[in-house]
């Protein structure tokens, strides 16, 4: 019992060791020095968490299940739920509280989320949008109503507890301290009013059709217990909108109460589907198994029929004629009924619910087990949804699992509303739709399937490896977003990936407006290309350029396995991946995740050196030649028919100015010193003398400041070619220049630098030797003339909107074209990252959710001529940046 004591005392203080960052060595002339271990960076491993990057043999962590039952009522569009939480203490340490995390409350207009918000542009023209949803924020009475706070006895007795809430967390008090080893069950009674979605940004909420049906997406709906870990204590940081969440894993009996023509959907497995499922509903799901496409279960047409005969509408317009003048109320009250799901060790509980839902599955094959992969949607998404949803699911179950492990739970579903792109246990929220004429673009198509990919995948991170989102987005969305890129390429031949490849990255890259991948959540800069992009694709250089394939694809698979149901740290991911790849990674992980430095490696010099035989005939015949080949200055060109002194008085010759002297003329002695030194020579000497290798010096600069191994693809005169890659180690005594010799028999006539565009260089110009002059284009457009005001007044036209301009209407179009593509960019770039641009395949796949990846792929000059036309006619920043949601 006494070493237990001692190693928890150590693992204690070990695991919180984080020493600071190493001094800067003056006396060194690459004072960064970019090997230099990053392990005082790390805490220092123990009982808890290995060196190797395993959990430690007194790892722990914290469990919560919970007993939950929720009433929808879907007249004022609220919640009311009853929660008992049953938590187990499994630390070393003794609880005297428990804190609790109340989403919901980010809502409240005096939320430090709201009042932390920046005042948008209101200058010039605002969209109806953003001015509306500004009003709708400010009108809004969001967060939980805390009814009861209890602590339920093994009697089944309960009393009041005492708490206190601090924005969106509360700390519940607990009358007695809660040892190791024990539980304690806390009931929470609530409601909350649920946020219009397509009005206010979040991760879930209503959206409201036309005709008054609605559908509701629903999350962090219930007081959830933060997490409480042994590298940070409670994990109660404030909810802002861009940091996640953090939960203990659990057990979960949920009961649903929705209006009875409603379709629920919903984490885990329906325990009563006899209670809540039209017989033919029933039926068809039970027969799934026979079918190797998706089946519908309630069908387009069951759909259109549900809605229309449910909507509050069509209910009220009944009532009225009948002349029960029943209200709203009373007439969508008439029926109810309680859904019933169960899920075994999940981290959270997320469902939806609608009359308009059209429902298909299918059966996928994982390991010996089949999950149910189902997608539920309105009419309004389809024939899209149909057709690509289900088939992305069981795409992502496939693809990620050979990459990590078997998806180990019963079903997996994808959700149609409100919500761009959101993640829970089992089921997932996606956005993208058809237009009303049921047409879609690419781009839409494309986004889908990505998001759908993107979504179901953070199933597997950080749903199963439960890694801490609060303080580490990139541990989820980062290793998420490269899966992704993996299961896109598994999809179809050139699949529009939009994130993961190197060459993706390179405009992020090459601009500012940066913090380290190592950034706390709420602090990142750029979300969407610190904590997507740049991590996937640094893992995918890891996996293609440094490690190579086998070992990657093992190191992370034996990652996934250690911490399956666990929570690791960045340091476990980075020992891990060391420790099962045999290969030292402090230098990349210093470059990539902790410092905001890119690639820029050029070809700086190259010299060729051949070896001289000492022959002194030969180095004359060389000599004469290389003479005859030079060409006279322009001096000696001008002077040659100058009148010299020597030629008209004679006597000035003598021996020197004679045919008989050359300076440079072979001696006897000559001949006769050089084959002295051969004869003193062995075989292989005299051999190596004769060789006509090459010996060519290439000085390559790292002008970027990330190091990298260097991929060179050497042109010979004969038309033939080699690559190499130098390892990165090649920077250790000097990351700024380095020199590397090449020995050939060939001549070199050229060399290309990341020929393949594996390293996310951000200026290959510099790539080439000799350098390669690649043309900017330009364009060329004719100036639009206006009339002024008196020309107008007597009915002039403008020259563009004469009949005979075509060429000018194309101009002006052309420029209006620019103009507005520059505004929308800079507003884009301006808006803070959110989940939708994040997980869209393209920019374009949805206005409110454009990406930014491209901001600083446009250089800064092509903004400044527009400059004045922008602001007079600037468009206002997004009015609701805060929310990272879709």
């Amino acid at each position: 019992m006494v070493r237990f004591v001692w190693l928890v005392v150590f693992g204690i203080i070990s695991t919180g060791s984080v020493f600071a960052q190493p001094l800067h060595n003056s006396k060194h002339g690459d004072a960064r020095d970019p090997f230099h271990p990053i392990q005082r960076w790390l805490p220092t491993p123990g009982v808890y968490r290995t060196a190797s990057g395993a959990p430690g043999p007194l790892y722990w962590q914290q469990r919560a299940d919970y007993e939950i039952d929720v009433t929808l009522n879907d007249v004022d569009r609220s919640l009311s739920g009853d929660c008992r939480i049953t938590y187990h203490n499994d630390s070393p340490h003794t609880l005297t509280y428990v804190w609790v995390q109340l989403d919901q409350n980010r809502f409240r207009n005096d939320s430090a989320a709201v009042q932390s918000q920046t005042a948008p542009s209101l200058a010039g023209r605002s969209p109806f949008k953003s001015v509306q949803t500004l009003l709708a924020q400010s009108a809004f009475d969001g967060g939980y109503k805390i009814d009861s706070v209890e602590q339920i006895g093994t009697d089944n007795t309960s009393r009041d507890l005492t708490y206190l809430v601090v924005d969106t967390m509360m700390r519940i008090d607990l009358p007695e301290p809660l040892p190791p080893g024990e539980s304690t069950q806390i009931a929470i009674a609530y409601h909350y009013n649920i946020v219009d979605a397509k009005m206010i940004r979040a991760r879930g909420g209503y959206e409201l059709f036309e005709d008054g049906n609605t559908i509701y997406e629903i999350a962090q709906w219930f007081p959830r217990v933060a997490a409480y870990t042994d590298y940070t204590g409670w994990q109660h940081d404030q909810f802002l909108g861009s940091g996640e969440f953090t939960l203990e894993l659990g057990d979960y009996d949920v009961n649903i109460t929705v209006p009875a023509d409603m379709v629920v959907a919903a984490t885990g497995t329906l325990s009563n589907p006899d209670s809540v499922l039209k017989e033919e509903w029933a039926e068809r799901l039970a027969s799934i198994e026979e079918s190797n496409k998706p089946t519908f279960i309630v069908t387009p047409e069951e759909a259109k029929a549900n809605e229309s005969a449910g909507s509050p509408a069509k209910k009220n317009s009944k009532a009225k004629k009948k002349g029960k003048n029943k209200s709203k109320k009373s007439a969508a009250a008439e029926g109810t009924k309680t859904w019933s799901f169960h899920a075994d060790n999940v981290r959270d509980f997320a469902w939806a619910a609608s009359r308009k839902f059209i429902w298909d599955a299918m059966p996928v094959q994982i390991g010996d087990r089949t999950v149910t992969a189902m997608s539920y949607y309105p009419n309004e998404a389809e024939p899209l949804w149909s057709q690509y949803s289900t088939e992305s699911i069981a795409h992502t179950l496939e693809v990620y699992g050979r990459y990590t492990f078997d998806y180990p739970y019963e079903v997996a579903i994808s959700v149609n509303g409100p919500v761009y792109g959101m993640e829970y246990p089992m089921i997932c929220f996606n956005g993208p739709r058809p237009e009303d004429d049921g047409t879609y673009s690419k781009a839409t198509k494309y986004s889908l399937i990505s998001v759908i990919i993107h979504e179901v995948g953070h199933n597997f991170f950080p749903m199963i490896v439960n890694s801490d989102e609060r303080q580490w987005t990139w541990m989820d969305e980062g290793l998420n977003t490269f899966l992704q890129y993996l299961s896109e390429q598994e999809w179809e031949e050139d699949y529009p990936s939009s994130r993961g490849p190197a060459e993706k990255i390179v405009p992020y890259m090459r601009g500012g407006h940066q913090r380290p991948i190592m950034t706390g959540s709420d602090e990142i800069l750029q979300f969407g290309n610190n904590a997507y992009a740049k991590p996937a694709a640094a893992l995918n250089i890891l996996r293609e350029t440094v490690l190579g394939r086998e070992r990657f694809d093992y190191a992370f698979r034996e990652y996934c396995r250690r911490w399956k149901f666990k929570r690791p740290t960045p340091a476990d991911f980075f020992r891990s991946m060391e420790d099962a790849s045999g290969t030292n990674l402090d230098w990349f992980w210093r470059g990539w995740f902790y410092s905001t430095d890119h690639v820029d490696l050029a070809i700086d010099s190259v010299e060729l050196f051949v070896i001289d035989s000492g022959d002194p005939d030969e180095s004359y015949e060389r000599k004469r030649l290389e003479e005859e080949k030079r060409e006279d200055t322009p001096t000696t060109e001008r002077n040659r028919n100058l009148r010299r002194r020597i030629d008209w008085q004679p006597g000035l010759k003598d021996f020197y100015n004679s045919p008989e002297y050359d300076e440079d003329k072979v001696e006897e002695s000559d001949r006769k010193a050089y084959q002295k030194f051969l004869d003193s020579l062995d075989d292989d000497q005299r051999a190596l003398l004769r060789r006509t290798t090459r010996f060519y010096v290439i000085k390559f600069a790292n002008k970027g400041g990330l190091v990298m191994p260097i991929p060179l693809r050497v042109h010979y005169a004969d038309n033939t070619q080699e690559h190499f890659v130098f390892p990165p180690e090649i920077w250790r005594r000097n990351s700024k220049e380095v020199q590397k010799l090449l020995l050939t028999e060939k001549e070199i006539v050229r060399l290309e630098l990341d020929p393949k565009r594996e390293l996310a260089d951000t200026n290959t110009a510099n790539n080439h030797w000799p350098p390669k002059l690649e043309p900017s284009r330009f364009q060329l457009f004719k100036k639009e003339t206006k009339k002024n005001e008196m020309q107008k007044a007597r009915g002039d036209k403008d020259d563009d909107e004469k009949d005979d301009s075509d060429e000018g209407d194309d101009e002006k179009a052309s420029e209006k074209d620019s103009e507005k593509k520059n505004d929308d960019q800079e507003n884009a770039d301006e808006t803070t990252d959110t989940e939708s641009d994040v997980e869209s395949t393209t920019a374009d796949a949805d206005a409110d959710t454009e990406s930014s990846v491209t901001k600083d792929s446009q250089p800064k000059k092509r903004n400044q001529k527009n400059r004045r036309k922008r602001d007079r006619k600037r468009q206002p920043k997004n009015a609701n940046a805060e929310e990272v949601t879709q």
